[in-house]
């Protein structure tokens, strides 16, 4: 089988060259690699042919979206690709990782329609009262398993998998699907700019007709690094709100669970800026406030 990896970047250029260097000494290396840019300084020279990569740039010139760009690298693939794998540019593979994804796409069944690699340096810092409470899965405001959606559209995070797991949705930064699965479907291009929950609402919708599954043996790195001072809260605030709403919408999901769901999200949020006198939290919650405001006009 052949693959192809897709990666939308923006003003990284040395986890980028990190990430395609971790491509280029795979065990199998991949049939294609393209990169979509759209940061405010080109990184074409970091796009460069290395241990007999295959490799493609294009300039993104429309507002950056890892949505928009994901979609944009699609038309680049090659025709006798199979598999497409989309992935962030601020990790790298394990030297044998894609050997074994596609020695576990070799036998998968039909009805599996992608897998995500399985992320060797997560950690769960998140501390949900409502989670831990187990109160969540009982008013179906959050899943009571790891990787499932719950009736409210919040999903539970499914962390690193010490076997092979079956999913509700998969995160996009490590992702590979068949590609015919992309004659159908695509990166909503309403998850603009941060493209916070385009993840969850791509692969909840392959979910519904195909499984989804996280492959425990083809880990990989994530070293993200920490928001810089200039990370908007406010707007993420609203972000979460809207995003939220449409996921739930659009999917046919319970809106009054979504709402009472941002309302304890919100809870939490003021409890964390009173508390731990924490400014970003404030910014957040404050935009959380302003897009309840905004649903209301």
């Amino acid at each position: 089988m052949r693959i192809a990896f897709i990666t939308p970047t923006r003003d990284r250029p040395e986890p980028l060259s990190r990430m395609l260097k971790s491509l280029a000494a795979q065990s199998r290396r991949p049939d294609q690699v393209i990169v979509v840019d759209a940061g405010n300084r080109t990184v074409r020279d970091r796009v460069v042919p290395v241990n007999g990569l295959d490799m493609h740039y294009l300039r993104w010139t429309g507002a950056p979206s890892s949505s928009s760009q994901r979609n944009a690298g699609l038309d680049l693939l090659k025709r006798e690709i199979d598999l497409v794998c989309f992935f962030d540019d601020d990790q790298e593979l394990h030297h044998d990782a894609l050997e074994k994804m596609l020695q576990f796409w070799q036998t998968a069944p039909p009805d599996i329609g992608a897998a995500s690699f399985n992320e060797a340096t997560y950690q769960d810092k998140r501390t949900l009262i409502w989670r831990k409470l187990g109160l969540g899965s009982r008013l179906g405001l959050y899943p009571g398993k790891p990787g499932r959606v719950a009736p409210s559209g919040w999903h539970s995070l499914y962390g690193k998998a010490d076997r092979n797991r079956e999913c509700q949705w998969l995160s996009s930064k490590a992702l590979v699907l068949r590609r015919n699965l992309l004659d159908t479907y695509r990166f909503d291009p309403f998850f603009e700019g941060y493209s916070y929950l385009e993840d969850l609402d791509f692969t909840y919708a392959i979910s519904r007709h195909h499984k989804l599954v996280i492959v425990a043996d083809a880990q990989f790195d994530h070293d993200q690094p920490p928001r810089g001072p200039d990370f908007n809260w406010r707007d993420f605030g609203r972000m979460e709100v809207r995003n939220r709403l449409y996921f739930v919408r659009k999917h046919g999901l319970s809106v009054p669970r979504c709402y009472f769901g941002l309302l304890i999200r919100l809870g939490m949020t003021l409890g964390e800026a009173l508390f731990r006198l924490d400014r970003s939290a404030w910014s957040r919650a404050m935009g959380n406030a302003e897009e309840f405001t905004a649903k209301k006009e």
